[in-house]
């Protein structure tokens, strides 16, 4: 092929990556609507798309723990007209606990930006009995396996929390996975079961409503937004910590510059007031970061996750 001609190809590539986005951009959402994830992907889809001049939108893709909608991300034209808006169960706990993936989180996309982190708590139903983690770990050592939890499916971060939370308490409940965290919080507030962990931006009306009870959590200090609810760790487990987070992801082999153009709106739009604050109402704390820095923060979670999941015997493969 001669120079001119491959001059004239890459200038027509250049042009066309330069013009984008023209048409609408789809996020797919592995989870279902109501997640903390699906909360935090609408804020900043709104902001997004406002400061692009073109619609996101967002299609939720529940199932398999995020295994459903991971794939239709994975399998996209690299255009950068499909993204996924994916929390790290799918990212970094997924791949430790399923052996068979039909994608591989490092090779099969691209890492766009860490959007926010999502802080996490212990609900009960109100018609259990349990006011604190301390309770809940005093009635399981009394009746081991009696207790039920519900998570967003096998190996998802709700399933991955109470696993940890098991392990170093010593006791022993008895895991209901749902389609997703949505699901399991519903579940939680109708007595179908007594338990979750969840992200407080799945539950954050729930808890406010008095549908659920908040009985502890995650964080290294109690929050501002429950002065009256106590850490798990000062409930009896030291130094147990849980967090989750939210990024934006594109099929492998979307160009850089199309990768460095959502990056740069990411980052703009976790900038706005209002976006802060709405996050803030939900629990979550606005990141944002370069693509280069999630991807080693995968990377590196991923290795964590993996020690932490094998000491704990969860692994469901």
């Amino acid at each position: 092929m001669s120079t001119v001609v491959c001059t004239a190809l890459l200038c027509a590539a250049t042009q066309v990556y330069a013009a984008y986005p023209d048409k609408t951009i789809r996020m797919i959402i592995p989870l279902a609507a109501g997640s903390a994830v699906d909360n935090a992907a609408r804020v900043l889809a709104e902001r997004m798309s406002a400061n692009m001049g073109v619609s996101i939108i967002l299609e939720n893709e529940p199932g398999a723990s995020g295994q459903i909608g991971a794939s239709q991300v994975a399998r996209a034209a690299p255009d950068g007209y499909t993204i996924g808006g994916f929390n790290d169960s799918i990212m970094t706990m997924l791949p430790n606990v399923r052996s068979h993936l039909p994608w591989d989180i490092l090779k099969d996309f691209e890492p766009v930006s860490l959007v926010a982190t999502v802080e996490w708590g212990l609900v009960a139903s109100r018609e259990s009995p349990y006011q604190s983690a301390a309770d809940v770990i005093k009635a399981a050592k009394a009746s081991p396996g009696k207790i039920n939890y519900g998570s967003g499916g096998i190996g998802s971060p709700q399933h991955i929390a109470m696993a940890l939370f098991s392990a170093d308490a010593g006791i022993s409940l008895r895991h209901v996975p749902y389609k997703g965290a949505t699901q399991a919080a519903v579940a939680v507030a109708g007595n179908e079961v007594s338990l979750a962990f969840q992200g407080l931006a799945t539950v954050t009306a729930l808890v406010n409503t008095e549908k659920v009870r908040l009985i502890g959590v995650t964080t290294p200090s109690r929050m501002p937004q429950y002065p009256n609810v106590p850490t798990i760790s000062e409930s009896g487990l030291k130094g147990f910590q849980f967090n989750s987070w939210f990024t934006i992801v594109a099929p492998a082999g979307t160009p850089k510059n199309i990768i460095d153009r959502l990056n740069a709106e990411v980052v703009k739009a976790l900038k706005d007031p209002k976006v802060i604050e709405r996050y803030a109402h939900f629990g979550l704390t606005p990141r944002g970061s370069t693509a280069q820095e999630l991807g080693a923060e995968t990377r590196s979670q991923l290795a964590r996750y993996h020690k932490l999941i094998h000491d704990a015997g969860i692994a469901v493969n």
